[in-house]
């Protein structure tokens, strides 16, 4: 099943939730966590997007951003994805996915 289109609206306050898949960890050590942190940094800066507050779980994560311009979001959370996953996968030998 596909997913819904998320609504585009510049400007507009959003709060994501990216889920690890199968409840599985996405963090196993502060190194992780520091990674990510990194990459959202990265991210924001990147995409025209404005982070206000973010929340990392073991599990899943919670950030709250302002996109700036069409897109941002979607171009933001894909690359944070794309990015971790790989990083995820290369220090633990693993190939499967690892966001739900």
């Amino acid at each position: 099943m596909l997913r819904q289109s998320r609504h585009d609206l510049p400007g507009v306050n959003q709060h994501l939730v990216k889920k690890g898949n199968g409840r599985q960890p996405c963090f196993h050590s502060r190194s992780d966590s520091l990674r990510y942190l990194q990459d959202l940094r990265e991210g924001w800066l990147r995409h025209a997007v404005a982070l206000h507050a973010y929340v990392l779980m073991t599990n899943h994560v919670h950030p709250l951003f302002t996109p700036l311009e069409p897109g941002a979001d979607s171009r933001m959370m894909q690359f944070l994805g794309r990015d971790y996953a790989s990083y995820s996968n290369r220090s633990y030998h693993r190939t499967v996915t690892l966001w739900e």
